[in-house]
């Protein structure tokens, strides 16, 4: 048997790390309806509106449409449920979580020249979540073909289309874990916690077979808990001109903070023949990612007559600079036969206190087209009608001195797709009283549809106006199903995840 092992995983590695893949791309590049009450509860249906500090994240003509300052303050409870079935096996697992969602205000300069068309210039400023992490996700069931050494494999033999050169026994001799690429660091672990093994004791060997016994029927549990978010904040300019036509420009900075845990585990009772038994294995991965980006927003609102609007907006890709840090530990137990008659047991424990900090990366997420129509009715209702068009596919990682930015990139442009969203919301007032619903309805962005499929979300809500102060109330829902594979390569089975979010919001806005 090999030895204990511990070993501290600390240090600089210059190597890719495990978040910068597309699932990782596509969590930072969609964003979720999120905002004011009133916002949510038209399902966001605000580009050919405005008059809403969350509907500059629509369309920045939209601040000039405001008649008066205006400041406002947003508080969300979400709640996440989460089914999944793993081989036919159902669990259930939630998440709530409770947040200062938005704050913004925007003030109107009204022109007195009586002469000039430019009616009024707007500016605004505005500080929302874009995306809320916070998620739990529980799955668990008896696997009956595929073990995660098919994990550990995939990373340890040969595989020069991906850059991964195998790993020979003398590199795994020398212990030197934080210098290794990343592939060859999972496949360390692998060998070390006795997973993997090589066909020959020879320092020129780069092919290994799995250690787990044959069989099947692996018994398997895997845990993702996740927590951060998106942050945004917009600085907007607009104009009015006749107050027919608004025009508008939005520069937004951009704010990612993301930590997501994984607990696997893995329990076999297959009989074999094997010097060691294998028994059980628990792989724990946390990923911390950080940093910063920006973007900008262009926009027009028209009014075609009193009654009709039409708006137009594009949304720039995001340029984000991130920063990732791993930690990674693997618990393995088994027998050892080395003496049939008295087999011990034996426990491989290889942990880190301290995570691996991996060099700065850019993450260009995609640009988003907005046409907008609204209809407004004897200013007592109206109703409104978004669709938005964003191409997933151009989502681009660059990584510094990496050869696989072209692999990364072409699973990207391969997986993913133009996705079309459309939002409808509308709005009735009962004097001082406001009444609300929405519909939104967002397409896949992968081209199977499965692995993402679509969203659904429905919304409603309520305002009450009491002069110069308003409060605003509204209810979202939204169901999305997933195919959640829990490696991203050797061993790609994962659970159907059908996910539930149920969200309730307050808004408080003051004249000012």
């Amino acid at each position: 048997m090999k030895k204990y092992l511990f070993i501290l995983i600390s240090g600089f590695a210059f190597n890719t790390a495990q978040s910068q893949e597309v699932t990782s791309g596509l969590r930072f590049s969609q964003d979720n309806v999120m905002g004011t009450a009133r916002f949510r509860a038209m399902s966001g249906a605000f580009g050919a509106l405005g008059g809403d500090l969350s509907s500059l994240n629509v369309n920045p003509a939209g601040s000039a449409v405001f008649v008066n300052n205006q400041l406002a303050f947003t508080l969300n409870n979400t709640d996440t449920k989460n089914k999944s079935n793993y081989f036919g096996t159902n669990t259930n697992d939630k998440n709530s979580s409770f947040d200062f969602n938005q704050a913004g205000a925007v003030f109107i300069f009204n022109t007195r020249n009586p002469n000039n068309n430019w009616t009024k210039i707007a500016l605004a400023i505005n500080y929302e979540n874009a995306n809320n992490f916070d998620n739990s996700v529980y799955s668990e069931g008896i696997n009956p073909t595929n073990s995660v050494a098919g994990y550990f494999l995939s990373y340890a033999n040969a595989n020069p289309n991906r850059g991964q050169l195998g790993i020979p026994l003398r590199i795994i001799k020398d212990n030197d874990y934080y210098q290794l690429s990343y592939a060859n660091q999972q496949a360390f672990l692998g060998y070390e916690g006795y997973l993997i093994n090589p066909q020959s004791e020879t320092d020129e060997n780069t092919v290994y077979t799995s250690n787990v016994p044959e069989g099947g029927n692996y018994a398997h549990k895997n845990t993702i808990t996740s927590e951060g978010y998106n942050g945004k904040l917009s600085f907007n300019a607009a104009t009015a001109y006749k107050d027919r036509l608004y025009l508008g420009l939005t520069l937004n900075s951009h704010f990612t903070d993301f930590r997501q845990t994984t607990v696997f585990d893995e329990v076999n009772d297959n009989p074999n023949n094997n010097p060691v038994d294998l028994v059980s294995t628990g792989f724990d991965n946390e990923i911390y990612t950080y940093g910063s980006g920006f973007s900008f927003q262009l926009g027009a609102i028209a009014k075609v007559s009193e009654e009709v609007r039409v708006g137009l907006s594009y949304q720039s890709p995001t340029w984000n600079k991130l920063n990732d840090e791993l930690r990674q530990s693997l618990f393995s137990t088994g027998y050892n036969f080395g003496n049939p008659a008295n087999p011990n047991l034996s426990v491989t424990d290889i942990d880190s206190n301290d995570f691996m900090i991996y060099r700065t990366y850019t993450l260009r997420t995609p640009g988003k087209m907005t046409g907008s129509i609204a209809y407004v009715f004897n200013k007592q209702g109206l109703i409104s009608l978004d669709y938005g068009y964003k191409d997933y596919s151009n989502i681009e990682y660059s990584i510094e001195a990496d050869s696989r930015n072209e692999l990364i990139n072409s699973d990207i442009s391969n997986q993913l797709k133009a996705a079309s969203e459309i939002r409808l919301g509308g709005e009735y007032k009962i004097e001082r009283l406001s009444l609300r619903a929405g519909y939104r309805f967002e397409g896949s962005p992968y081209k199977n549809k499965t692995t993402v499929g679509n969203l659904n979300g429905y919304s409603a809500g309520l305002g009450y106006n009491f002069g110069g102060t308003r409060a605003d109330l509204s209810y979202a829902y939204s169901k999305r199903n997933s195919q959640q594979g829990f490696f991203s390569q050797g061993f790609t089975d994962g659970a159907n995840i059908n996910t539930i979010n149920n969200t309730v919001s307050l808004s408080l806005l003051f004249e000012l």
